[in-house]
């Protein structure tokens, strides 16, 4: 089971209270995580990455075990404490502006 962590606005969006719990096929990477989580919430499709499921959209970032992983590959595999469901994935709005 892993474990995602949405920021409000798309918990929102979604109609979702707290901490998302999901069952991963496969390999556990950002990609197969983002694929369950659209299939369960049509809604956030387009939002976290392109319709297409192409790359992260601006102003979103991917966190585990307190690593910044918004620049790694789709396909790497994320930490195991994620695939064990003991940390979550965290996917953060970031802020811009000065």
């Amino acid at each position: 089971m892993i474990r995602v962590l949405l920021p409000s606005h798309l918990r929102t969006l979604a109609r979702i209270d707290g901490e998302v719990s999901l069952d991963v096929a496969g390999p556990v990477t950002q990609r197969t995580v983002l694929d369950a989580l659209e299939a369960r919430y049509p809604v956030l499709r387009g939002t976290i990455r392109g319709h297409d499921s192409g790359p992260r959209r601006a102003f979103i970032r991917f966190f585990a075990c307190e690593q910044d992983l918004s620049h790694q590959q789709p396909d790497d595999p994320l930490p195991p404490a994620v695939a064990a469901g003991t940390e979550p994935y965290l996917i953060v709005g970031a802020m811009a502006g000065g």
